[in-house]
């Protein structure tokens, strides 16, 4: 037998991220995003939004912060920009190449600028493994970086949202979770679940993806995609179903912000923000009413079934 369903939780909150913003101005950035209603935004340190290697770091944090109180809007703080630290090579180095430090030390500023700005995470990717590294080791180089950020996050009290990227070393939920395990369940350690990754790539149905990461998950990232091509897409130009996915987003309570990743939506950003919002509410209208359709008839089977054995029992009585 069924259990009942449940009844939806707390509104999603939508961010969008500006890696898709590529040719704005962060302070313009904002007020688009306000004005189109998002909760929040999801913040790529980078050399065109925020530097955090620039000069007048503080001063721009600072500025920042008080934008955001301004316009309502939250931040989780991501540091995914491809050629960041290396102009040749994308994502490197990673915490477990040969340089590793400079990888540390950016996470470390970033978990100093989330802190800042009131970024209750840092998003990182584990990026590839170098070639000629075992296995193994690569998860032991993975988990000591990881344990040595750790010690930072600690100190800030910023978690580490994790997030499996297609593709890349730690590309699956259940690779991410087996991270987990090797930095003994440390509960500054979390999950950036993506949702376009998980159709992409994950052998599980996205459905269970979430149900998978629930425990860990911290921040959510949203797009459409199509099975096996790692390309993000406007919503309704892929295969993804998606009131059934914010419904069991919407179960857990809280898991941060669900942020628009559509980095390729850049020159036509305003635009693009615009119709995902839209898309994703009135998606989410559709789970919502969906979900209350089923409550209701749920209680009605409920109240059919206690109306009978009110019935039987009473028709017992009688001939007694």
């Amino acid at each position: 037998m069924r259990p009942p369903p449940t009844p939806l939780k707390q509104p999603l909150k939508f961010g969008y991220g500006t890696n898709g913003f590529t040719h704005h101005r962060l302070a313009d950035v904002l007020v688009v995003l306000a004005d189109l209603g998002y909760d929040g935004v999801a913040l790529t340190l980078d050399h065109n939004h925020l530097d955090p290697y620039a000069d007048d770091l503080p001063r721009r944090v600072t500025d920042l912060a008080r934008q955001l109180g301004r316009h309502g809007l939250d931040v989780t703080v991501e540091t995914g920009a491809p050629y960041f630290l290396d102009p040749w090579g994308k994502h490197l180095p990673t915490l477990m190449s040969d340089g590793s430090e400079l990888r540390i030390d950016l996470l470390r500023r970033a978990l100093r600028i989330a802190a800042d700005l009131g970024s209750p995470t840092v998003h990182l990717c584990s990026g590839p493994a170098p070639e000629g590294v075992p296995e193994g080791d690569a998860w032991k180089r993975l988990a000591a970086g990881v344990g040595t950020v750790l010690e930072t996050a600690e100190k800030y009290g910023v978690a580490l949202a994790f997030e499996p990227e297609p593709y890349m070393f730690v590309g699956t939920v259940e690779r991410c979770l087996h991270l987990a395990r090797l930095v003994d369940g440390h509960e500054l350690f979390g999950v950036t679940l993506d949702i376009g990754h998980a159709h992409c790539v994950e052998e599980r149905p996205v459905l269970d993806c979430v149900r998978q990461a629930a425990p860990l998950l911290r921040n959510v990232q949203i797009e459409d995609m199509r099975r096996g091509i790692h390309q993000h897409l406007e919503f309704g130009a892929g295969e993804i179903d998606f009131p059934p996915v914010l419904a069991a987003l919407r179960e857990l309570g809280d898991c941060g912000l669900v942020s628009v990743e559509i980095q390729g939506g850049s020159l036509d950003a305003p635009d693009v923000a615009r119709r995902s919002i839209e898309f994703l509410r009135a998606a989410d209208q559709s789970a919502v009413a969906d979900q209350r359709a089923a409550v209701e008839q749920s209680d009605a089977v409920g109240q059919r079934s206690a109306a009978g054995q009110s019935a039987a029992a009473e028709q017992a009585a009688a001939t007694v």
